[in-house]
């Protein structure tokens, strides 16, 4: 309830009709601004809220994927690559990696529309980009018995960017063309310099898209034809994720189609940088192979204990002596006589978060030198911000590939 009150100087002064419909039309015109107002405020707690349930959501898929990956790496070991159990395993791991990579398009989707994206760039060579892109995309691109023909020039081109985005870009439309091409296709990934721009182009010769679709190929869960038709059809959201990350880097991408079956070529373009510099040929994070692999102590700290258990037994068949806990107050009992290398930290932990516990390492003599390793359901970059804070080196989001743990430890036996 609310009232508008209209004050005369004069207790003479009497409103007229006119003045009446003005004052009407003021109070009409306050009132929508106050509703919408309250809408606007509403649709900020529900997006807030959205944002909260995709977290959510993200970490809580993340947490019973970790062991199964886990378990997947563990039964592959040592198994040649004709054999019928290696075959299915393979099978099963490219499915997990379809799972994590559906959520992550679901977090990034998000974290972009609220403008929550923080790009690192560098400056970086368009062929590496190109190679990153294959690396990704390559299990499901072998899967589908594809024809892949890479093309860029051998003059490097160079653009600033954020690695890690652009090749997401990339190898999501790889992807793309694989899914949408009947086995036995043909896949190509160009690039050639184009006035200022670098210009990458993803072309294949399977589905096509319809005329009446390309305006609409990049809007928020748009699918060419029925899921019915498509397994893999994912949720319509890989395309978007691609024009607002392309975008923020000041460029555009735009599709082409000739109509159904006839393929479909989807062009990139990024500036490229004013001054080609040297550029890093390497992924930021990767380190060269090690002579050798020394043995390390490993202390993991989680409370899903299947998580906990896996990750212990896939280190521990690499050669680490590993020891284990499930909350905060145990990690703290087991350092007092075991002196780890490593310890791969959980966040959500009982009795004592992960924080509070990398802290107590960090403020420790003996253990202050210790890698500590983030390995959580939680990836925003709010998250990666305060493991950062904490004392963290390493973030990892699960299920972690084991080529990602193997590079932390890498790293470590370098030292």
């Amino acid at each position: 309830m609310g009232g508008v009150t209209f004050l005369s100087t004069s207790a003479a002064r009497r409103y007229g009709p006119a003045e009446l419909v003005v004052a009407q039309d003021l109070a009409a015109r306050i009132a929508v601004a106050i509703e919408n107002t309250i809408l606007y405020r509403t649709l900020q707690e529900q997006d807030r809220r959205k944002d909260e349930f995709l977290a959510t959501l993200a970490h809580e898929l993340r947490n019973p994927l970790a062991p199964i990956r886990n378990g997947l790496q563990i039964l592959r070991i040592g198994r040649p690559p004709g054999d019928p159990a290696e075959r299915t395993l393979a099978m099963m791991d490219r499915q997990i990696g379809q799972m994590v990579h559906l959520v992550d398009d679901l977090m990034d989707v998000s974290r972009v529309s609220r403008g929550k994206v923080i790009l690192r760039k560098e400056r970086v060579g368009v062929r590496a980009l190109a190679e990153a892109a294959v690396e990704t995309s390559r299990q499901m691109i072998e899967t589908g018995k594809h024809e892949l023909v890479v093309c860029v020039p051998a003059d490097p081109l160079f653009v600033d960017a954020d690695r890690t985005r652009l090749v997401q870009v990339l190898a999501n439309l790889l992807n793309n063309a694989a899914k949408y091409t009947p086995p036995g296709g043909r896949i190509e990934l160009s690039a050639e310099p184009r006035g200022a721009d670098a210009v990458v182009r993803v072309t294949d010769n399977g589905l096509g898209i319809p005329t009446e679709m390309l305006p609409k190929i990049f809007e928020m869960f748009t699918q060419v034809g029925s899921s019915l038709d498509r397994s893999q059809g994912g949720l319509g959201i890989g395309l978007t994720l691609v024009r607002r990350l392309v975008e923020l880097h000041g460029g555009t991408v735009s599709a082409e189609s000739p109509g159904p079956n006839r393929g479909s070529t989807f062009t990139v373009r990024i500036p490229l940088a004013v001054e080609a510099g040297t550029a890093s040929t390497h992924p930021p994070g990767t380190a060269e192979p090690s002579a050798g692999a020394p043995k390390l102590n490993i202390l993991v700290v989680d409370d899903n204990r299947d998580a906990a258990d896996s990750l212990a037994l896939l280190l521990e068949v690499k050669g680490h002596e590993v020891r284990m806990a499930h909350d905060g107050p145990e990690a703290l009992r087991v350092l007092e006589t075991f002196r780890p290398d490593l310890i791969v930290l959980d966040i959500g932990l009982p009795g004592m978060n992960g924080y509070e516990v990398a802290r107590r390492v960090r403020g420790s003599t003996e253990l202050r030198a210790v890698t500590l390793v983030a390995l959580t359901g939680w990836g925003q970059e709010e998250d990666r911000r305060r493991t950062r804070d904490a004392g963290f080196d390493y973030h990892l989001v699960k299920p972690a590939d084991v080529t990602e743990i193997e590079k932390v430890l890498k790293t470590l036996t370098k030292k």
